[in-house]
């Protein structure tokens, strides 16, 4: 409710709101509903550097579509062979999702909209900057990074890939994101589909 409230200007404007998951959906709900927003999930994974895999050296969308950070290949001189085995992993993954969620609600354009990423925090943030990687290229009007909660250092640098970074708190000391969270309990994929449920009927409601 915090983080909408910051979001305020973007009630009315045709915003779609895309939650990470699993947790991120949860947020992501809560501004859909404040901004009268579309809600959907962001289907991103990570290409994970080999030998140092918190470190992205990419991302892959829902569709096949992958972004390099040519910058982190060269410098760490990785190969092909390398990045076509964890693309393979990723996308494997990214279906095993959308068997799962894209008969539930099916996949939203984000072109010439605004658009919000949300997640229940980030930590490292490479996942998160994978979400945005991905939703770039789809070429949406204005791009919004809505965090509760954030390590200073990564959402200073998840700025850089936005319009507009909105961190609610970026405290000194972060060990994790659940330490901020009076009760933080795991998201099940069952909860996830039921949001997904709701968020159908109320599509449908409203185009009928």
């Amino acid at each position: 409710r915090l983080l909408a409230d910051e979001l305020r200007n973007l009630r009315g404007q045709q915003a779609v709101v895309l939650g990470i998951p699993r947790g991120g959906i949860v947020i992501a709900r809560e501004l859909a509903a404040a901004l009268e927003a579309d809600l959907d999930i962001v289907l991103a994974r990570k290409l994970r550097t080999p030998g140092h895999e918190e470190l992205a050296m990419g991302a892959i969308a829902e569709g096949g579509k992958v972004f390099l950070n040519e910058m982190v290949v060269r410098e760490l001189g990785i190969k092909n062979s390398e990045i076509e085995q964890e693309k393979t992993l990723q996308l494997a993954e990214i279906a095993r999702r959308a068997e799962l969620i894209r008969h539930v609600l099916p996949r939203i354009s984000l072109q010439g909209r605004p658009v919000v990423v949300t997640d229940d925090g980030v930590a490292t943030g490479a996942t998160f900057q994978a979400a945005l990687w991905t939703v770039r290229q789809e070429a949406p009007a204005q791009l919004i990074a809505a965090i509760p909660v954030g390590s200073g250092e990564t959402v200073r640098r998840l700025a850089a890939d936005t319009d507009e970074m909105v961190c609610l708190q970026a405290p000194l000391f972060f060990a994790a994101v659940g330490q901020f969270y009076l009760r933080f309990q795991p998201i099940e994929d069952e909860e996830v589909l039921q949001i997904l449920r709701q968020e159908y009927q109320r599509r449908t409601q409203k185009s009928s």
